[in-house]
């Protein structure tokens, strides 16, 4: 089977292919009307049929071409059984997406499963490539579809069913879009910029910091800052993951304060994993781990109503961690840095780990911050390559930008050899 895929892709399609995914026993009139738009403008096309009734398909991808993908083949994906089934497909369809070397764009169009079966696989593909779906769900929270990916998503407005007054104007603009990306995304000039791309993560109250980092480093290197708002931390690791990026000065580690306690920019338990499975040297700190974040005042779960608050605006509530969180902060932090095998140079800012945390202002707080530094430096196996340094500085004192950026320097050196310290 996987043969006779592999000759009926290359048969169908180019290294430029524009695809439409989706379902096609049910999605047919919809997919059809996207691809004789993007046809209308030039481009090539294909359609994808992620279809999982097992019936024949006239798409240039059929089904059981991407089935063939699934770990156990078809057998994986056309079990007789709707949830089975699709979530076969979406594995399937992830791990064929993973394997193309070169898309010109992909779009899709349906609802919350529709949406749910193709997002993992749009997240595969890198930066740049033009990614849309048309969803009934992109009006609410789309970080479950999105993650750390560039993928532009569409409110369908009416249901993605049929073509009517409402899908056609809105999957017509979609199908436009990509076409428009595509297009733009052919004719640009070619840009080269032989500097290494670093990335580094950054917080409203670490934004001094990092600004001094990337004004001492920025002629050297690429600088690509990432706000860490849980997707912001992914989103800086997937292109780690990728080899779009050659080092992290990972500042704001604040994405494990929500973790811990349950704020809305928490970072999933894979945090650090990209540092470790690409063995790259790791400059981190403790930046904003004094403060978990909700949303409006009103959205604070009622269990932590005797706590100390500070409304960064009207949609942003920050509450100070105790001695307790940090305890369990620094153990998770410790361990994971424990798992890095190239070198490891993380900072302990003794004068407060964001503007808050500093004398006299509000989340000033030696005893929360010294049970965050005592437990990393009681769970960390420190040797001449792990290594946890403390300074008098607060984070956003320029004689702390200017360690980091010294002891980058010193791990890097003049080129991104990642396997240096292995």
């Amino acid at each position: 089977m996987n043969s006779t895929a592999s000759k009926s892709s290359s048969s169908a399609t180019s290294p430029n292919t524009v695809y439409i995914a989706g379902t096609l026993d049910t999605k047919g009139a919809e997919l059809t009307f996207m691809r004789d738009i993007l046809k209308g403008e030039g481009l090539q096309t294909a359609i994808i049929d992620l279809s999982t009734s097992g019936s024949a398909s006239s798409a240039e991808i059929p089904p059981h071409e991407i089935a063939a993908c699934h770990p156990n083949g078809a057998s994986g994906v056309f079990t007789g059984d709707r949830g089975t089934a699709v979530a076969g497909m979406t594995l399937a369809f992830e791990r064929w997406m993973s394997e193309q070397e070169k898309i010109g764009g992909i779009i899709a169009a349906g609802g919350s499963g529709g949406t749910a079966l193709v997002s993992p696989a749009f997240r595969t593909l890198p930066v740049g490539i033009p990614k849309v779906i048309i969803s009934t769900v992109a009006s609410g929270n789309t970080e479950q579809y999105v993650g750390p990916s560039d993928i532009l998503m569409l409110h369908s407005v009416a249901d993605v069913q049929g073509i009517n007054s409402i899908t056609r104007e809105v999957l017509g603009n979609g199908a436009g879009a990509l076409a428009g990306m595509v297009k733009a995304r052919r004719s640009a000039k070619v840009v080269t910029d032989d500097k290494p791309a670093i990335g580094l993560s950054m917080f409203g109250v670490t934004t001094p910091c990092v600004q001094q980092i990337t004004a001492l480093m920025e002629s050297q290197y690429d600088c690509l800052v990432f706000h860490a708002t849980g997707t912001g931390g992914r989103a800086m690791e997937k292109l780690l993951d990728d080899g779009f990026v050659q080092g992290v000065i990972d500042i704001t580690t604040t994405e494990i304060c929500d973790m811990v306690a349950g704020g809305v920019f928490a970072a999933d338990e894979d945090r650090f994993g990209a540092v470790i499975r690409t063995n790259t040297p790791y400059i981190g700190s403790c930046g904003a781990l004094d403060m978990v974040n909700f949303n409006a005042p009103e959205t604070v779960p009622s269990h932590y109503e005797d706590r100390l608050f500070y409304e960064h605006n009207p949609q942003i509530t920050l509450m100070r961690t105790t001695v307790e969180e940090n305890e369990k902060m620094g153990k998770w932090i410790g361990e994971r840095l424990n798992e890095m095998s190239a070198p490891v140079r993380f900072f302990l800012p003794e004068g407060g780990v964001s503007m808050l945390d500093a004398p006299d202002n509000p989340f000033w707080d030696p005893a929360a911050d010294a049970a965050l530094f005592n437990t990393l430096e009681a769970t960390v196996n420190q040797n001449s390559n792990r290594q946890l340094i403390r300074t008098p500085h607060n984070i956003n004192d320029p004689e702390f930008s200017e360690l980091i950026v010294q002891s980058f320097r010193s791990l890097y050196g003049s080129s991104e050899t990642k396997d240096s310290g292995a």
